[in-house]
């Protein structure tokens, strides 16, 4: 398939490198210009501008912080063919992206980035932490293999990107529509805790919207605290044990 990706940090650089290493021919592209070269050449992709990373591709990926969506140009995506799919990787992060009152209120952060740009998105590769989406994929049939979910309105577009997913090394579970995808944003039991599929399904069921925000909130303010740096597997355990029922909780 032929995929652009905007932005090339932790998650849309490791989603872009497996997805080449897959056999897809990607493009990318970051706001650091004097970089991009550079770095699209270590993911083994194409360098684009921002105009034409939507262009001529069958799956769009937005892979940049919530708070940078509503300075894309509201054209973008103008002329663009309706069945092009948009995949929105963010979530929102207060202490980094700032106060932004529709989501404060309570709006579905998959809901508001389609409301930005315009256009249906499917929300996908949003709840593994980078170092899980580099390192932890398997084949498919492999015991135990980590799950990711995936949430929209289009069932066809769904369908396409899980066959992504799973060609980068996961399994997936379908979380519902777009409105469903709090399921899977931080602040709930399915969001960095690296389940399998049977895991996740019982964790996106057990997600309490209206905690959700108070336990993101509070999860960040005791990283921050931390006097060290958390390993990946610190933050894997320390994401469990947010949620007692979690079934993978020490």
């Amino acid at each position: 398939m032929k995929i652009g990706i905007i932005g090339t940090g932790a998650i849309g650089g490791t989603v872009a490198k497996k997805l080449v290493n897959a056999g897809h021919r990607v493009k990318v592209y970051s706001a650091d210009g004097s970089k991009l070269k550079t770095r699209a050449r270590e993911l083994g992709a194409s360098p684009s501008t921002l105009n034409d990373v939507v262009r001529d591709v069958e799956v769009v990926i937005l892979s940049v912080p919530t708070t940078v969506i509503p300075s894309f140009p509201k054209d973008l995506f103008a002329g663009i063919a309706k069945d092009v799919i948009v995949v929105d990787t963010s979530n929102y992060y207060p202490f980094r992206d700032g106060d932004i009152p529709e989501l404060q209120d309570g709006k579905v952060e998959g809901e508001w980035v389609a409301e930005q740009i315009g256009r249906p998105v499917t929300k996908a590769f949003n709840n593994l932490l980078a170092h899980t989406l580099e390192h932890g994929g398997n084949p498919q049939g492999a015991e135990g293999r980590i799950a990711m979910a995936i949430s929209g309105d289009d069932e066809k577009a769904k369908a396409t990107i899980s066959g992504l997913i799973n060609e980068v090394g996961f399994d997936v579970v379908d979380a519902g529509s777009l409105s469903d995808s709090w399921r899977h944003q931080p602040g709930t039991p399915a969001y960095c805790t690296e389940l399998n599929t049977t895991e996740l399904k019982d964790a996106l069921d057990a997600g309490e919207k209206e905690k959700a925000a108070h336990i993101r909130d509070s999860a960040i303010a005791q990283l921050i605290e931390r006097v060290t740096q958390p390993s990946h597997e610190e933050i894997v355990v320390f994401n469990r044990a947010l949620f007692p029922t979690n079934p993978k909780t020490a």
